[in-house]
């Protein structure tokens, strides 16, 4: 069962030079207790279609059109206020990128996830202070520095206390952008850890935003690769590693290393992305691609289903 559909969604930032067509037609479900990994390099619109769906763009974006769908309600169409209320931070929260700049440095760290608490559940600030306790607890955190500010806290710390933060209202869906950004590779380690014990011990359904393939390898039960704005393929976490069908993806995983296989020579990908205020026509990948064809130059291509879950949008595939 699908706990997220989300169809045609287009979301363009408004600047002085036009549009930039950061999510341009994204068709993708997330089935309840699916841990999917959203993967691109920065700059590919990862972020700005998580904050689609927590409705937290900025002042100059928008949803041009598309559905987003939470339990076949669509949320796009909400009123803001029923929205914030009844969805945001309740039933889908969001694990900010950057915990050591998310929190409040005025106000110590447990009153924060209070706030949260007390703005959507009908308790005493007391009961509130005793559940950020026990969300400390539950992120392995000693319980007792929820009077501690931020500056107090260790990096890891941080980032645990905006999982906590996450957890506050219970909800179904959480999105993690980029969770493990700027944290030495210990402390990436043991932050990747809670989030595994804690979708598993919660039954948390999880969408997990990163360039990293690694983090989404450790993670992650599926896979998106985004790029321009565009998916490009989805897949299990297996078949994106050992089969994958775009070109872009082998690239990445290409550019992957692995402790299993003899040592070879990383590749890297020719070029940079293209600019999102005139994307290239066809496939937004075809500057860049080795395999590319004049179909590539001048039709985009449709994703092809080719079993198993799995499906890429390639005009390769079409030639089959």
């Amino acid at each position: 069962m699908s706990i997220l559909d989300v169809q045609g969604l287009r979301m363009y930032y408004s600047t002085l030079k036009g549009d930039v067509k950061a999510v341009d037609g994204i068709d993708l479900k997330v089935e309840k207790g699916e841990a999917l990994g959203l993967v691109g390099e920065s700059g590919c619109g990862k972020t700005t279609f998580a904050l689609s769906i927590l409705r937290l763009l900025p002042w100059n974006g928008r949803i041009v059109e598309g559905s987003i769908k939470f339990h076949d309600t669509d949320i796009v169409s909400m009123d803001e206020k029923e929205f914030n209320k009844d969805y945001r931070w309740k039933r889908l929260s969001y694990v900010f990128q950057g915990a050591m700049n998310a929190l409040n440095p005025v106000f110590r760290t447990g009153k924060q996830i209070a706030e949260a608490i007390l703005l959507h559940e009908d308790v005493e600030k007391d009961e509130a202070m005793d559940r950020a306790r026990e969300l400390f607890s539950l992120v392995g955190i000693d319980p007792e520095r929820v009077t501690s500010y931020p500056h107090e806290l260790s990096g890891g710390m941080k980032q645990r206390a905006m999982i906590a933060m996450a957890l506050a209202c219970n909800p179904e869906f959480i999105i993690a952008d980029e969770p493990t950004t700027a944290l030495d590779v210990i402390v990436q380690a043991q932050t990747l850890q809670v989030i595994n014990d804690l979708r598993r011990k919660l039954g948390l359904t999880m969408m997990l935003i990163t360039h990293d393939l690694s983090v989404v390898a450790q993670t992650c039960t599926t896979c998106a690769i985004m790029y321009a704005g565009k998916l490009m393929e989805y897949a299990d976490i297996d078949t994106v590693f050992s089969d994958s069908k775009h070109p872009y993806t082998q690239a990445l995983t290409s550019a992957f290393p692995s402790i299993t296989e003899s040592r070879r020579e990383l590749e890297s990908i020719e070029g940079a992305p293209p600019n999102l205020l005139d994307p290239p026509q066809g496939c937004r990948f075809n500057p860049r691609c080795p395999y590319r064809m004049d179909i590539c130059t001048e039709e985009e291509p449709g994703f092809i289903e080719l079993g198993g879950g799995h499906s890429a949008a390639c005009h390769l595939l079409s030639k089959r």
